[in-house]
């Protein structure tokens, strides 16, 4: 597990606004290659540093020169092509990209539409706009080579024209770099809002939408908004109609296995043509430790119902996934649909996964797992 972003360094105040640059440990780059470039060195050298955003020193004591500034351990981490915000009043460094990371996503916004129970980044009804605009700076330094990369929020549609704007910049910056949206799907619903990404053309692009029952009620429960399931639907066909490519997601917890193996049903017979289905394990993390009580329940208790609901899919050949759940929960026919699918920097492993002989294939938990987890996690042998 690794952190993201630390206020532990040493960042002179007369660097003045937040920067977006790019790692180069390259002290000898070009001057006019310099600009958005963050130089991290091991320790100063005497050599020319002028040109760049910023030079950052992993040795503390670099940080008496004026021109060095040191980056604390936590993100020592950092190399060639990452991508980083900095902002010098808070001494606040952020990795926004990880060009050696599978697991890349823009965080957008943090205002959302809905609430759900078991959200894992609570909304906040603030403005911050400055997010979006840091991000449009971003994207052009992001390596090229980029397999994937996705948007998340919050409710990222909610920005309005800006999200069409960021999505046509990361097919002009980023052409062969497949996006993957995460979105409620209920601004959707509004049929000029699905043309208006589908004139971008972006020539591979996912949209991930939750629905977590095959019953209205049920649904706008769990994501705590009215009308919500009428609007998640009609976004999902409104996008089919445009040849959009959408995933369905259903986070699995106590207020929505009960009825999984209909839902699996509901989407066989009515959302068929959908491109993915992901079953996804509960992150024990933002709303979910709040509602814990309403929504924890030991995954090796709904085996069943997960079997019925992948047998149901895949019968209908609609592409299925389970996320987020390690292999000794599952039942050995469910293994070829397990997915690593937890981000490298909030993943771990237990004592009891070392002598594990599926270890390697096995996806492991969230870190946040710690405050309660299966009673029968256990070695394969």
């Amino acid at each position: 597990m690794i952190k993201l972003h630390s206020t532990r360094n040493t960042i002179a105040k007369d660097l003045g606004a937040i920067k977006v640059a790019r790692i180069t440990t390259d002290e000898n780059l070009p001057r006019v290659l310099r600009r958005d470039k963050a130089l991290l060195i091991d320790q100063y050298s005497g050599s020319d540093l002028d040109g760049f955003e910023i030079v950052f020193s992993k040795y503390q004591g670099d940080s008496h020169i004026h021109e060095v500034q040191y980056l604390s351990e936590d993100l020592h981490y950092l190399a060639d092509g990452d991508v980083v915000r900095i902002d010098p009043s808070r001494n606040y460094v952020r990795a926004i990209y990880r060009k050696n990371s599978s697991a890349n996503f823009l965080f957008v916004t943090e205002r959302c539409n809905s609430f759900c129970l078991m959200c894992s980044q609570p909304p906040r009804d603030v403005d911050d706009r400055h997010l979006i605009e840091e991000l449009m700076l971003a994207v052009p330094l992001i390596d090229i080579d980029t397999r994937e990369i996705g948007i998340t929020g919050g409710e990222p549609t909610l920005l309005e024209q800006r999200f069409f704007d960021l999505i046509n910049l990361i097919k002009i910056s980023l052409p062969y770099t497949s996006l993957h949206i995460l979105t409620n799907g209920r601004t959707f619903s509004n049929p000029k809002a699905c043309d208006e990404l589908a004139l971008i053309r972006h020539p591979d692009l996912m949209l991930g939408i939750p629905l977590y029952s095959d019953v209205s009620h049920i649904h706008d429960f769990v994501v705590q908004a009215d009308s919500a399931f009428d609007e998640t639907i009609r976004g999902i066909l409104n996008l089919k109609k445009r040849s959009q490519k959408v995933e369905i997601r259903i986070v699995l917890h106590k207020q929505t296995i009960n009825r999984l193996p209909e839902l699996a049903e509901f989407i066989s017979r009515n959302l068929q043509f959908v491109d993915h289905v992901a079953l996804m394990g509960l992150e024990i993390t933002g709303f979910t430790r709040a509602n814990l009580k309403a929504l924890w329940i030991d995954p090796f208790e709904y085996m069943e119902e997960l079997l019925l609901a992948v047998n149901t899919l895949t019968r209908s050949r609609v592409r299925t996934s389970i996320y987020n759940l390690p292999l000794c929960l599952l039942p050995e026919s469910l293994w070829s649909y397990a997915v690593k699918s937890i981000s490298d920097w909030k993943n771990k492993y237990y004592q009891e996964c070392e002598n594990c002989s599926k270890k390697s294939d096995c996806g492991g938990f969230f870190a946040s797992s710690d405050l309660v987890k299966s009673d029968h996690i256990h070695a394969i042998q």
